[in-house]
């Protein structure tokens, strides 16, 4: 678990994607994604739960690039406090859970991201930040939904996690589940419940980073950079 675990206790649902960066172009994800942005996007570093993010998603005419806040707050909620707690929703049970059973029927998304991290156990705990091998960004696997509350809509999304692969294994026994570009298609608009599994080792680089992540008030570009021996 991250550093500071009591200030954001959301980290542990779905066990657990807790932080992120993403600062690739909104036109290299257009392309990637093919997808139309509707949204502008400041490159961060330490993407934390109850912060917009950028998600795609199916629109009306095409795939869309919008904003929406991380942490889910089902359609039926009386308030939008729960979203807190809904960061990540684990595969093995999503189609069974009240909250994610109805989105996971008719909103998947993913997120895209250049990189995630994650803490392994220990005295203090060494996060890791978890890359793209072969260039990114990643693409997590998400469902969202749509509130409606006294100010208005609010649009939510959750990350998937499933077991940890290879590489993960030694640092967490969770993961996010990362889409291959040919499956995008299937898990937006077929359902693709096959998809939801570990990824290849292969695709991932996995190095230790310093301590300052533990701190999502702390958002620059150092935070990715890999500790000396």
């Amino acid at each position: 678990m991250a550093p500071g675990a009591r200030r954001f206790p959301w980290g542990r649902i779905g066990g657990m994607c807790g932080r992120y960066a993403l600062s690739s172009p909104l036109e290299s994800l257009e392309a990637q994604f093919e997808a139309e942005a509707q949204a502008l996007w400041t490159p961060r570093y330490n993407i934390a739960p109850t912060t917009p993010v950028l998600v795609v998603r199916n629109g009306a005419a095409g795939r869309v690039i919008v904003l929406q806040r991380w942490g889910l707050v089902p359609s039926w909620s009386r308030d939008a406090s729960m979203g807190a707690r809904m960061a990540n929703a684990r595969a093995e049970t999503v189609a069974e859970k009240p909250s994610f059973r109805g989105p996971f029927r008719r909103n998947r998304c993913i997120l895209p991201a250049d990189a995630f991290y994650e803490w392994r156990a220990g005295t203090p705990k060494q996060p890791f930040a978890i890359r793209p091998a072969g260039g990114g960004p990643l693409a997590f696997a998400g469902l969202w939904d749509r509130w409606e509350g006294p100010e208005g809509v609010l649009e939510t999304c959750t990350i998937l996690t499933t077991s940890a692969n290879g590489a993960m294994a030694p640092i967490h026994d969770r993961m996010p589940v990362i889409l291959a570009r040919e499956d995008y298609g299937r898990w937006l608009d077929e359902g693709g419940t096959d998809l939801l599994r570990p990824c290849p080792d292969a695709w991932l680089q996995v190095h230790p980073v310093g301590p300052r992540v533990g701190n999502a008030r702390n958002d620059d570009p150092t935070l990715l950079e890999p500790l000396d021996d």
